[in-house]
Order: structure tokens, then sequence, then C-alpha cells
């Protein structure tokens, strides 16, 4: 399932429950994400992201032994409940967080902190979004890469599935 998030209380499933167990049905998943149009542009809530994440999985129509919510986003938490909270909550359910960190080289000019932390937002990821066995963080060095680091970061996944860790754990 897909779901999109911005600002607190902004959260939309655009892809709801489907099972991808191979190319034809991967290609589908491909195809209706580039038909949505993007439904926010608002704050960001990472947390949002994360509780409304936790809801659809509790509604999920299938079972599996694993349970994982990608967040992708370009800025830090500024929107909703302490980030932080919302991660352990998650974790706590058995639930593996990877992040995929989309990078700006021009900082917002009216709070440049958010989309350049200090560290940088790949260490903001690491320190406050991912957690879990196996979790990670990806980079897109900026909007233009962010299909090349989907693809990547959906690979590094499913290898960790099938018991072979792409990357270190948090």
């Amino acid at each position: 399932m897909f779901l999109e998030w911005s600002g607190f209380g902004s959260q939309k499933v655009v892809i709801d429950w489907m099972i991808i167990d191979g190319p034809k049905a991967g290609q589908a998943f491909g195809d209706r994400l580039l038909e949505s149009p993007r439904s926010f542009a608002d704050r960001t809530s990472i947390s949002g992201g994360i509780d409304a994440a936790v809801a659809e999985l509790g509604r999920a129509p299938f079972t599996t032994d694993r349970r994982t919510i990608d967040v992708s986003g370009d800025g830090t938490n500024n929107s909703g409940r302490d980030i932080a909270l919302a991660r352990d909550e998650a974790l706590a359910l058995g639930i593996t967080i990877n992040g995929l960190a989309i990078l700006s080289e021009t900082p917002l000019p009216w709070n440049p902190e958010h989309t350049n932390p200090a560290g940088g937002l790949t260490k903001y990821y690491r320190d406050n979004v991912i957690g879990g066995p196996g979790s990670f963080v990806i980079e897109a060095k900026d909007f233009s890469s962010f299909g090349q680091a989907i693809i990547k970061k959906m690979i590094a996944e499913i290898a960790d599935a099938r018991g072979n860790p792409a990357t270190a754990a948090r």
C-alpha cells in the first residue's frame, strides 16, 4: 500500500493493500504511482505519517512475519507530535522503520534547519526516524535522483526479507 503524508492530519491512502508478487504486479503498482497526482504540499509531520502507517498496518488484509514502514522526506518533523514517541511506539509493536532522506542543496530561507539540520538530514533520519532490526537510511541527492534511490531502497528491503541484509542496523 502507498500512503502519502505531509503535515499533521494530512495523510491519504493513494494505493490500497495489494500483493506484489512479480514483475507484472510491480509494474501495475508503479504505473498507478506515476498516474497519481501529489496530494499535499504542507508542513512535514513524520510522526503523523508513522502514526497513520501504524493504523494502516493494523487493518492490513494480509499476515506476515515482518512489517516495515518506509519514510521518505526532505525535512525534519516540524508538525504534529514528537517524532521519537511515534517511532518508539511503532518499534514496540515490532514494526521496522526505514528512511529515504531527500537532500536539498538550498536551505529554506524561512527555516534552514528544516531541510539541512545540524549534521545533515541523513543523520537526522538515522537518529530520529529509523529503527528496528536491519533498519537503514538511503539518500537521494535531490528530487531528480529520488526514483533511483527508491529502487535502491526497495532492493535492500527485499534482500533483507530474504535474510541477506544489505545495510547496517541502527
